[in-house]
C-alpha cells in the first residue's frame, strides 16, 4: 500500500494522545463520583458494571480514528482489475519520403488525417497505442483508451532519415507484448532482458485481440527485410493493416541536395497485410469501421491504482457507529 499525502499520517500519533486525555477526564469524573458518598458508591457499582462495554467501545473509537487517520493520508494499492480490452497499434512511417506532396498537403499529414479518423471512431474497450519508425522503430505512444493523449502523440510526429518497414512492425509487435504483459506501464529498466524461448508459431490472424495499422508510401531500404518482420508478426497470429500513402505516380524529392523519385509501393504493403491474414486500403479512404473489424476484444487483466480513502474512511465510520450503539445499549450514554 502507498500513499498520496504520507505526511498526514503523523495524525495517527494523536489518537494515543487522545485516548490518554478521555482516560484522564473519565479519572476525573470517577474521583466526583466517590465523593458523593453513598449516592457515589452506587454509582461506582453501577459504573463497574459498565466496565466491559465502555471498554468496549473506547476501542471501537481508538481504531476508528487509526482508521480516519490512515484516510487522510490517501491510501492506494495495486490491483489486477478484470477487463475486455482490444489493442490497436498505429504505427507511422515516418521517414524523409513522408514529406512528399504527391498527396494534399504531404504523404505525412494525409496519414496523421487518416489516423485521427481512426482514433475518433475508437470503440470503448480499445486501447491504441502509436510508434513511429524511420531507419529504426521508436515507440512514441504506450497503448491508452485516452484519445486526446493519442492524438497528441499523432500531431508531434515529423518526417526524417531513412526507412526500415521492418523495424517499424518489430517495434509495434514489442508494443503490443508490453502492453499484454504483466510489467506495469512506464516501467523502466537498463538490465538486459531475460532470456525468453521463442513461441511455436500460431495461424495467422489467431491473436485476434491486438493488431497494427501500418502508415507507409511501401518504400524500404534499411534492414530488416519487412516481409521476414512480417512474418514474425503472421507467427505471432497479429493481423498488419496496410494503408498506403501517397500515389502510384509520385514525385521527385530534394533529399540532401540529391533528387529522389519516390512512390507509393502498393505492392509491398499488400504482401505484408496478405502474409498476416490483414488487409489493404488507401489511406485517403480509410474506412474505421473496417480497421476495428480486425480486432476481436478478450478478457485481461491490468495492474491498476486504486485509491481506498473512500473504503478506509468508511471502515472507520463503520466503527464509530459501533462504538455509538454499544455504549448507548449498556451504560445509556455517548462513548
Amino acid at each position: 500500500m502507498t500513499f498520496q499525502w504520507p505526511v498526514l499520517l503523523v495524525a495517527i500519533g494523536l489518537v494515543p494522545l487522545g485516548l490518554l486525555a478521555a482516560r484522564r477526564i473519565d479519572a476525573r469524573r470517577r474521583r466526583r463520583v466517590a465523593g458523593l458518598g453513598g449516592l457515589g458508591r452506587g454509582a461506582a457499582r453501577s459504573a463497574g458494571h459498565r466496565g466491559r462495554s465502555e471498554l468496549a467501545a473506547s476501542l471501537l473509537v481508538a481504531f476508528a480514528f487509526v482508521l480516519l487517520a490512515v484516510a487522510l493520508g490517501r491510501p492506494q494499492a495495486t490491483v489486477s482489475l478484470p477487463r475486455v480490452e482490444g489493442t490497436l497499434m498505429l504505427t507511422f512511417d515516418v521517414s524523409a519520403s513522408m514529406a512528399a506532396d504527391d498527396v494534399t498537403p504531404t504523404r505525412m499529414e494525409a496519414a496523421k488525417a487518416a489516423a485521427t479518423t481512426i482514433v475518433e471512431r475508437q470503440p470503448p474497450g480499445v486501447v491504441v497505442g502509436v510508434v513511429a519508425f524511420s531507419d529504426a522503430g521508436l515507440a512514441v505512444q504506450t497503448p491508452t483508451s485516452d484519445q486526446a493523449t493519442v492524438l497528441a502523440a499523432i500531431r508531434r510526429l515529423a518526417p526524417s532519415r531513412g526507412t526500415s518497414l521492418g523495424q517499424g512492425i518489430l517495434a509495434a509487435l514489442g508494443a503490443i507484448a508490453q502492453s499484454e504483459s504483466n510489467t506495469p506501464a512506464g516501467y523502466y529498466s537498463n538490465r538486459s532482458a531475460e532470456p525468453t524461448a521463442t513461441p511455436p508459431p500460431v495461424a495467422p490472424g489467431s491473436h485476434d485481440s491486438a493488431a497494427i495499422v501500418l502508415f507507409s508510401d511501401g518504400e524500404n531500404n534499411e534492414q530488416p527485410d519487412p516481409m521476414s518482420a512480417a512474418q514474425v508478426a503472421a507467427d505471432r497470429g497479429i493481423r498488419i493493416v496496410t494503408l498506403g500513402v501517397g500515389t502510384a505516380a509520385g514525385t521527385t524529392l530534394d533529399l540532401d541536395g540529391f533528387r529522389v523519385h519516390s512512390a507509393l509501393d502498393e505492392t509491398a504493403l499488400r504482401q505484408v497485410s496478405d502474409l498476416t491474414a490483414g488487409t489493404y486500403q488507401a489511406a485517403d479512404a480509410v474506412d474505421p469501421a473496417a480497421v476495428y473489424d480486425q480486432l476481436a476484444e478478450h478478457l485481461v487483466a491490468r495492474d491498476e491504482s486504486v485509491e481506498l480513502t473512500a473504503v478506509v474512511a468508511a471502515g472507520g465510520l463503520v466503527l464509530l457507529l459501533g462504538a455509538t450503539v454499544v455504549s448507548l445499549a449498556r451504560t445509556g450514554r455517548l462513548p
